[in-house]
């Protein structure tokens, strides 16, 4: 089991940029996908980005192009570099580990992934 902690959230204006974290503890943590995800209150969890065990990065078409996940896996972290935010970015960001080890993805669904954070929220003022 993956326990995983999110930091690097807060407040933004339109355009600018924020870089999320995600730390993680136990065993094999290089061999499960993690994946980030967004929640506004009232809206369904919405996929943002994942990176398999193998490094293959995966994103929503909302934010390709304009955000990068990658991870450091000595340091057990995943990072979100999100660039030119926009105000339909703000949310809750969690972070979350796959159910399965060595999954090559892609895996956009939340129930795919079986370990999650508790969030940190990002707002983007316009």
């Amino acid at each position: 089991q993956v326990q995983l902690v999110e930091s690097g959230g807060g407040l933004v204006r339109a355009g600018g940029s924020l870089r999320l974290s995600c730390a993680a503890s136990g065993q094999a943590f290089s061999s499960y996908a993690v994946a980030w995800f967004r929640q506004v209150p009232g809206e369904d969890r919405e996929f943002v980005a994942a990176i398999t065990w193998s490094v293959r990065p995966f994103y929503a078409d909302s934010v390709r192009a304009r955000f990068t996940i990658s991870r450091d896996n000595v340091e057990n972290m995943v990072y979100l570099q999100m660039n030119f935010l926009k105000p339909e970015d703000t949310a809750q960001y969690y972070c979350a580990a796959s159910r399965e080890k060595y999954d090559g993805g892609p895996r956009y669904s939340e129930t795919d992934y079986a370990s999650w954070g508790q969030g940190t929220q990002v707002t983007v003022s316009s």
